[in-house]
């Protein structure tokens, strides 16, 4: 049997992304061999120790520049090795010292290319479209500009903002594992 494919996963809070990571494709499809945060509070830091998953906390409010911190983490995953770097709610825009040397994905929540950057899902839902959605993409040193690995709409009609928001949540994480096979296997 071919050895599984490694990956890092990166978050900054509740961790609910890493929690559906670890439980569907951990020890079946992937490899998890670090979860990474720049919260020492993060919620998902729980999720990582219950599954028994190589934890590192690196605070950026510890650096002086965004490119000190980017070192930091890119050093961290060189230990590490991972075939991919997973951007499961990592609130951090990155610089070209990570994104020049990190193979990583990210989930947005919108129809890249419409709605980078914060307040997408409330964007999205408002603009003049039928859908909305999430996509999955390669991380690139423009912040959700990267190639789109994969993308899932959910649709706004006759939808409250709390009802369009939860579907969105709801198929991010089914959005973001199939995403890390996806990318995983263009690798090859």
């Amino acid at each position: 049997m071919p050895s599984r494919k490694k990956i890092a996963v990166l978050f900054s809070g509740t961790g609910s992304n890493l929690q559906y990571i670890l439980e569907n494709l951990h020890n079946k499809e992937v490899e998890v061999v670090v979860a990474l945060t720049n919260k020492a509070d993060a919620g998902g830091i729980a999720f990582a120790k219950e599954h028994n998953i190589a934890l590192e906390i690196i605070e950026s409010a510890s650096f002086e520049t965004r490119e000190a911190f980017d070192a930091e983490i890119v050093h961290a995953l060189h230990y590490y090795k991972p075939d991919l770097t997973v951007l499961a709610g990592f609130m951090r825009i990155l610089t070209p010292t990570f994104t020049e040397q990190i193979k990583a994905i990210n989930l947005h929540p919108s129809l890249l290319p419409l709605h980078k950057g914060l307040m997408a899902i409330e964007r999205s839902y408002d603009d003049e479209n039928e859908t909305g959605g999430v996509t999955v993409h390669w991380v690139t040193s423009e912040l959700d500009a990267g190639g789109v690995i994969l993308q899932k709409e959910v649709q706004k009609e006759s939808k409250s903002f709390d009802e369009y928001q939860s579907e969105v949540k709801g198929i991010e994480k089914v959005a973001l594992a199939e995403g890390v096979m996806v990318a995983l296997n263009s690798l090859d």
